[in-house]
């Protein structure tokens, strides 16, 4: 089973995907939750057809884990990819998880940095940590332990269980100074994001 997760209907994101949903949205919703995903599956390949972000998503989801279909990572990445494209932050995140490990893609990790920050900036605790976690081993990206300390910070504030002990394990590796300085830069990213935050915890 590989980067599963249940569908959210944020406001914004529905924004992104049409201007009104189709009641076909919320059946295969509920068929998807409750593993009949024969069904999901019928009612998301229409929609994403005709572009529907969340169906989209939601078929990528299917081939990724082989939910009622036989796993198919090309299939995966072109219905992620077409979410992703849509500004959908769980399909960028999971594309970014796709070449992290190069699942149906040649493994890259700044690849998986790049998809994973256009999530993080739209406020998924999910892709700040792993955001973090590139820039602080810097194996195969340019390593920033401060910018590391900064995504953990945000993902803390917006109330991440696991990012303050990951955040304050960061510490031991930097100057007094620069966790002052991470810690503005997360305040103020917070403070710019207040309306997008806003709008998730409407949705919540």
């Amino acid at each position: 089973m590989r980067t599963t997760r249940t569908i959210s209907f944020a406001a914004l994101l529905l924004l992104l995907s049409a201007a009104a949903s189709p009641a076909d949205l919320p059946t295969a919703q509920a068929a998807y939750d409750t593993g009949d995903y024969e069904t999901a599956l019928a009612n998301w390949q229409q929609l994403a057809d005709e572009g529907f972000v969340e169906a989209q998503f939601g078929l990528g989801l299917l081939y990724a884990n082989g939910f009622g279909v036989p796993m198919n990572d090309d299939l995966a990445l072109k219905w992620y990819t077409l979410a992703a494209e849509q500004g959908h932050a769980q399909a960028q995140c999971n594309l970014g998880v796709m070449y992290a490990n190069g699942w149906g893609v040649p493994q890259s990790d700044q690849d998986a940095l790049d998809w994973y920050l256009l999530a993080a900036d739209q406020g998924l605790t999910q892709a700040q940590i792993a955001v973090a976690n590139l820039y602080f081993s810097g194996h195969r990206v340019e390593g920033d332990k401060i910018e590391a300390r900064k995504w953990l910070a945000i993902a803390a504030r917006l109330g991440d269980l696991s990012a303050p002990a990951k955040r304050d394990s960061v510490d031991a590796y930097l100057s007094e100074d620069e966790v002052m300085r991470s810690e503005a830069m997360a305040i103020s990213w917070v403070d710019n994001h207040q309306a997008l935050l806003a709008t998730v915890s409407e949705d919540d």
